[in-house]
């Protein structure tokens, strides 16, 4: 699974990532940082990324447009450290795969949903 980082989550995300055996990267790897949030989805869905946010905008974008596609994974609490969620993120992750792979998006709070 690929996953794109947003700029709203410190690159410090994608080594946590990646050491869990996905493949990933922070949106100012690739993108401008101020670019719009429809430039982060359309990048992400033209690349098979699925978005990691701590951002409501994606989840909006994709209700506005229908789109199937990124996925977006949106996290909503007040710490966003790895070190605080590295392991909730990932066992996440690893048991949405396949959700995620076909289009969905995850929510997180205080526990986790999945809108498909």
């Amino acid at each position: 699974m690929k996953i794109l980082v947003d700029m709203n989550l410190s690159p410090d995300w994608v080594p946590v990532l990646k050491d869990a055996g996905l493949e990933a990267l922070h949106w100012s790897e690739v993108g401008d940082p101020s670019a719009p949030d429809q430039v982060v989805m359309d990048h992400a869905s033209a690349h098979g990324y699925v978005v990691f946010t701590h951002d409501l905008d994606f989840g909006a974008i994709l209700a506005a447009t229908n789109a199937a596609a990124p996925s977006v994974l949106q996290i909503r609490t007040q710490d966003v450290d790895p070190a605080s969620l590295a392991k909730t993120v990932i066992s996440v992750l690893r048991q949405c795969q396949r959700h995620l792979e076909s289009g969905a998006a995850l929510y997180s709070c205080l526990t986790w949903s999945i809108v498909i």
